[in-house]
């Protein structure tokens, strides 16, 4: 069966072949680095790490591009309310966030550009926007991008101009010539750090959000590539303007593919932090591992609502338990280097996988296939087992870790480690306190921080009660 995609832009399944013949380029949209990464970041991470594993699965080569922004109105802000510089915020963040994403088990993309490594790039642009009529700048300073001459906005998102001309009711700012227009070039202003500043032809001042990614995908991957990826919040303005932009510069069509996951919810709402709903990832990671999170966001169709509760999560954990017991009955399961996708269960799983990343089908047939395990202990199904999983990032560890994570640990060791995070914690050493959590939560021991000082218990004894 050959790979189907559910194409946004043409709003149904797809059949998928690169541009390229067995390379495939994808880029997705990264997070703004201002704050710690949430359960919401932690699914678009994931979904596209599932994406480029299963493309890998196929045989194809595939260069994965996911960006950070690492400039930003929210940086800035963030930085002059914390007294630290935009450079000393963004790498913390950074830091933290290959750390979460570490222990979600999602792979390095191949690049992970930063926007600030890249405003030249931008300012050429800008420039053959400039050339070719679509950018204006305003009396502000500001050079913005002028929708209504760029023949196709809103394609992707399915909003027409006329759908749009509600703004027009709004009076013009910032010289802007239509309310549609959006920002390329920010000048300068007074209370922005120097560090937010660059010389450009139109004056001092900085990028727009849109144009980063513009310009990041086409110095990485051209000006045509497969697939562009993120969530579904940025289907527009963002990716609208990123077509609008590209395609205004080049004129070929950006991507081929578009794709978004969908909404991580909370009480049926979006998961974001302008709402004030959102779990951090290692707020998640303190009460469950990091594989359990992992299966919960993978168990769920990508582009479906993703329901966030603890109970959901403990579900997912005795679910998790009954994979790795029947891979923990057979003492060596068979090494599988290479699938045979032939084999009655591994052609289910790839058929699910083929259609639109079929995750939910694909765990099923893992499901079918550990019961199969445990009934005959065939160690080549078990191999199987283990190697299908792998095909989503599921099932690498060791089974018996995993089913007594956290089962007769050293009381003294834990409570030591405890105290030299608290420590660190007490010299400001958030790296160092991460690592020990982090450390703890790998074997099974989850921190809970409450006014009364730091305690824990076994992941694996909590899921265990309630399974």
């Amino acid at each position: 069966m050959t790979l189907r995609i559910y194409n946004t832009l043409a709003r149904g399944l797809e059949e998928f072949s690169p541009i390229e013949p067995g390379h495939v380029r994808m880029y997705v949209c990264g997070m703004t680095v201002y704050d710690l990464c949430h359960l919401g970041h932690a699914r678009s991470m994931v979904v596209f790490d599932v994406a480029q594993r299963w493309l890998k699965a196929g045989g194809l080569r595939v260069t994965y591009v996911r960006n950070i922004t690492d400039i930003d109105d929210k940086i800035i802000r963030r930085a002059l309310d914390n007294g630290e510089s935009i450079r000393s915020l963004t790498d913390r963040m950074i830091a933290a966030l290959h750390q979460d994403a570490d222990a979600l088990g999602i792979e390095r993309p191949t690049h992970e550009p930063r926007a600030t490594d890249y405003v030249p790039q931008m300012l050429g642009l800008i420039g053959q926007l400039e050339q070719r009529g679509l950018a204006y700048q305003s009396s502000n300073g500001d050079v913005n991008y002028a929708v209504r001459k760029f023949d196709g906005y809103g394609k992707l998102s399915g909003k027409s101009l006329d759908e749009l001309r509600a703004g027009e009711r709004v009076a013009v700012l910032d010289g802007k010539h239509d309310p549609l227009d959006f920002v390329l070039w920010k000048s300068a202003k007074p209370e922005e750090p120097a560090e937010a500043q660059w010389s450009s032809p139109y004056g001092s001042g900085r990028p727009g959000w849109h144009i980063e990614c513009s310009a990041m995908s086409c110095a990485l991957l051209g000006e045509s590539f497969d697939i562009h990826g993120g969530g579904a919040d940025l289907q527009f303005p963002h990716h609208e303007n990123e077509i609008a932009q590209s395609e205004g510069a080049s004129g070929h069509a950006l991507a081929r593919v578009w794709m978004h996951n969908g909404f991580v919810r909370v009480d049926n709402e979006k998961m974001s932090k302008s709402l004030g709903n959102f779990f951090t990832i290692r707020e998640v990671l303190q009460q469950y591992d990091a594989e359990t999170v992992r299966f919960f966001i993978v168990r769920a169709h990508y582009r479906s609502p993703l329901n966030y509760s603890d109970a959901h999560l403990d579900d997912a954990r005795a679910a998790l338990k009954r994979l790795y017991t029947a891979l923990g009955a057979v003492p060596r399961p068979a090494d599988v280097s290479a699938i045979d996708w032939t084999q009655p269960f591994a052609a289910r799983f790839k058929a699910a996988m083929d259609e639109d990343f079929g995750t939910p089908e694909a765990v099923a047939v893992l499901f079918e296939l550990a019961s199969e395990v445990n009934r005959t202990k065939d160690a080549a199904l078990a191999g199987l087992l283990k190697a299908l999983g792998g095909c989503i990032g599921l099932l690498q560890g060791d089974p018996q870790a995993f089913l007594h994570a956290g089962a007769g640990v050293d009381d003294a060791a834990i409570d030591a480690a405890i105290a030299q995070r608290a420590q660190a914690k007490a010299e400001r050493n958030w790296a160092e306190a991460d690592r020990i959590r982090q450390e703890l939560a790998a074997q099974g021991i989850v921190l809970k921080d409450g006014p009364g000082g730091t305690t824990w218990e076994s992941a694996a004894d909590k899921a265990g009660a309630l399974s």
